[in-house]
């Protein structure tokens, strides 16, 4: 059975007149099982994988993609509902063959082995119309209303050239909360802007996938993590006191994810936020609230943050307040949110950054990129540092000193923009 703990970092002491209160929440779940585990069987799971078959993937990468999606399948535990889709300017259910009276099949051997058949068979052709992928999988998950663990892997490598983007946005609006996707891009003619999109909306996650040949290892990588988490779905849930404003509610660690727009009301006092399935990991959420000022020595419950699995809360902590006029005290920034703080700061700044690059504004590319590159020194993020590297010159890291590169790689500046959002866990 599923186990969760908390723990609450925090410099609780304010000086006078101050109002903010700051705290990272660390969530660990150990014995989390695999999916399914905690309904009863893996009939409570179901996992979809979309693969574009535009024209676009013509040659090397569908057959990458064909040979990557059937080695997803044979990570998919027997009872798990499945269903394979093709994507192009319009979505096919491609197993289930169209045929079929089910929509979405259990896991099995047979079905295993006809699954990486219709698999083998798609053929591409027509343009990029991402909406009607999403929505088609949106439809077979809702016949396996049983499922309540769904899951989905998107792959593309091309942009979303045959809708508005206004088509896309909105279909991610309305498939938001009912399953989570991660997406991934193959080759350097997609849009990074598009697939986070998807991926932020649907707790999944976004990355970039160079070279064709590299698409199994990624999928099967999905596909098993997928079926290592044992709690279909929790919520983060803030409480805060009469009159006190929650400012914010991020995911830090492992990725950076913004969640304050996600609440849904408790109760007047508390919000719950989406966090997805969860297997044996941990998670670094930083809740900000600003509590009315009270005098010195004075304390209060500033939030109880607590983790929700079904409606029961399964692990607690308390973010306190102390008002105090030392200031040896209220002056120490504690280090697990100075740390987290900066890593926020490090994906805005790189996202910025390349956005001010691609649009022409050499300054300002320039001025965010070389703010990237102190934030990444100052958190110990070798890996940014690593891809800033092969967008700019680094005169000095600790001034944030740059000159951008010209003629760079293309793959190099959408690896830096994927692993963006990626953070270093804090040291302790």
């Amino acid at each position: 059975m599923a186990e969760f703990a908390a723990e609450v970092y925090q410099n609780e002491f304010l000086s006078e007149g101050a109002t903010d209160v700051h705290a990272i929440v660390t969530v660990t779940c150990t014995g989390a099982g695999s999916a399914g585990s905690a309904g009863g069987g893996a009939g409570g799971v179901a996992e979809i994988i979309m693969v574009d078959t535009s024209g676009s993937m013509s040659g090397r990468n569908i057959e990458a993609a064909k040979h990557a999606a059937q080695v997803a399948v044979d990570q998919i535990l027997d009872g798990t509902w499945f269903a394979i889709v093709g994507g192009s300017h319009v979505a096919n259910r491609a197993f289930p063959y169209p045929n079929a009276r089910m929509a979405m099949v259990q896991m099995e051997p047979g079905a295993r082995a006809e699954a990486k058949r219709a698999i083998s068979m798609l053929t591409p052709g027509g343009g990029t119309a991402m909406s009607t992928w999403l929505r088609l999988a949106d439809q077979l998950f809702a016949t396996v209303p049983q499922a309540t663990q769904r899951h989905a892997i998107l792959l593309t490598d091309g942009k979303n050239e045959s809708e508005p983007r206004a088509n896309l946005s909105a279909a991610v609006r309305d498939v938001t909360g009912h399953f989570q996707c991660d997406a991934r891009g193959v080759g350097s003619r997609w849009q990074v802007d598009e697939l986070r999109e998807i991926s932020t909306a649907l707790l999944g996650t976004v990355d970039l996938i160079a070279d064709p040949a590299e698409i199994a290892a990624d999928f099967e990588k999905l596909m098993r993590a997928s079926m290592a988490r044992g709690v279909a779905s929790a919520d983060l849930r803030v409480w805060a006191p009469q009159g006190a404003q929650v400012l914010f509610v991020r995911q830090v660690a492992p990725t950076v994810e913004d969640l304050t727009n996600r609440r849904a009301e408790v109760n007047p006092l508390t919000g719950a936020y989406p966090t997805g399935s969860w297997g044996d990991e941990s998670r670094d959420y930083h809740v900000a609230v600003r509590v009315a000022s009270k005098p010195v020595g004075a304390e209060q419950l500033a939030a109880r943050v607590q983790l929700a699995v079904n409606g029961e809360v399964v692990s607690s902590g308390l973010v306190k307040a102390k008002w105090s006029d030392d200031e040896s005290l209220t002056t120490r920034i504690n280090p697990e949110v100075a740390h987290y703080t900066g890593q926020t700061e490090l994906a805005a700044a790189i996202q910025e950054g390349l956005a001010a690059k691609a649009a022409g504004d050499e300054a300002t590319a320039t001025v965010k990129l070389g703010r990237a590159v102190q934030l990444a020194q100052q958190t110990g993020n070798d890996e940014a540092t690593s891809r800033l590297r092969k967008v700019v010159d680094i005169d000095n890291e600790e001034q944030g000193t740059v000159r951008l590169k010209r003629n760079t790689s293309t793959l190099d500046e959408m690896a830096l923009d994927t692993a963006s959002t990626k953070t270093t866990r804090v040291r302790r």
